[in-house]
């Protein structure tokens, strides 16, 4: 593996919020993409919220605290991703 290889997770958190809005933007408007693209939007920027809230972190506790959080969001973003019908 490379060890100078930039992860730069903040800028991707961001960017895949952003994807997934863009995404909703294409849908039909029927009433279960309405549903889910309702559902997607909120835990799709958390991802991005909280990992910056992360490394902003008050101590190394938070900090995991935070992160999963941020796991747990991108989790119920796929779920989301899944139901709409693309």
């Amino acid at each position: 593996m490379n060890a100078n290889k930039v992860y730069d997770l903040e800028e991707r958190t961001y960017f895949f919020a952003k994807k997934c809005r863009l995404i909703i933007q294409t849908l039909k408007k029927t009433i279960q993409n309405i549903e889910d693209s309702r559902q997607l939007v909120r835990p799709s920027g958390s991802i991005a919220a909280n990992y910056i809230e992360a490394n902003e972190k008050l101590g190394d506790k938070d900090f995991k605290f935070r992160l999963k959080i941020a796991r747990k969001e991108a989790k119920e973003s796929i779920l989301r991703l899944n139901f709409l019908e693309i």
